[in-house]
């Protein structure tokens, strides 16, 4: 469901978009955009990226068209709607926040959102999405490049309602059915997930004291009827601050069904 909110301003703006005057459709999906900007963090939602970048889209959406004449918009606002949100997906990934991740980190514990296979799928999966909204933008672009004439509205050109229409909305399908496989993934690789911890240690601690402590520590963070196994302690603990003689040492751990 977070997700579905999260394209709300775009789907806006392409459900209106021919439907009403292009100003109104802008600034309902601006509207839409500084709403879902405003109240996400007073209900801890997840999805900054999309909304900062759908606020940014449309506010640049609105201003372009009061300045533009109708036969600029008709050829020309719907790549540059499908361009606003691969550019927000791809900058999110490429500073390290991905709007998959946003969102799938929702309602999910530390230890599973901490995961190097959380990361990567939900980076993998967000990676998918920038092809696919790559790939709307330059289907949507195809018909202004190549028509002088060409119009969202019309129907009748094959090569226009195709591009403008058919293609960018059947990859948003096929990006669709491939965020259901993350929950299905996440799942199938639940018993091979590594988890990270932390846990304290006196500084003089030997070896086999520290490899105590840490199972003892995440025997304590698993569920009821799981137990952990394969535990690992770093090579290098961090001294606490103000107690030297303690250091805080990462660990990694397997989960499983208790036996």
């Amino acid at each position: 469901m977070g997700i579905v909110l999260g394209f709300a301003p775009w789907v806006v703006y392409w459900i209106l978009m021919g439907n009403v005057p292009f100003l109104l459709a802008a600034v309902a999906a601006l509207l839409v955009a500084v709403a879902a900007l405003l109240l996400g963090p007073a209900r801890h939602a997840p999805g900054r990226t999309l909304d900062i970048g759908a606020a940014a889209t449309f506010a640049v959406l609105t201003v372009l068209t009061l300045l533009v004449g109708d036969s600029f918009a008709e050829r020309w606002l719907a790549p540059l709607s499908f361009a606003g949100i691969f550019l927000t997906a791809l900058v999110g990934v490429l500073t390290k926040h991905p709007f998959v991740r946003e969102f799938a980190a929702a309602g999910q514990p530390r230890e599973i959102v901490d995961t190097d296979l959380f990361e990567q799928i939900t980076v993998r999966l967000t990676w998918i999405w920038v092809g696919v909204f790559a790939a709307m933008a330059v289907s949507a672009a195809i018909p202004p490049l190549v028509r002088s004439d060409a119009s969202i509205l019309d129907t009748e050109t094959p090569l226009t309602f195709v591009c403008y229409w058919l293609i960018p909305f059947l990859l948003v399908a096929a990006g669709a059915m491939a965020s259901r496989v993350l929950p299905d993934r996440m799942m199938a690789g639940a018993g091979d997930i590594t988890r990270k911890t932390t846990f304290v240690a006196y500084s003089e601690a030997a070896i086999d004291e520290l490899y105590y402590l840490a199972q003892e520590h995440v025997n304590r963070e698993v569920g009821a009827g799981q137990e952990a196994y394969s535990v690992q302690v770093g090579g290098k603990g961090t001294p606490l601050v103000g107690d030297e003689s303690r250091q805080s040492w990462p660990a990694t751990y397997k989960v499983r069904e208790r036996r």
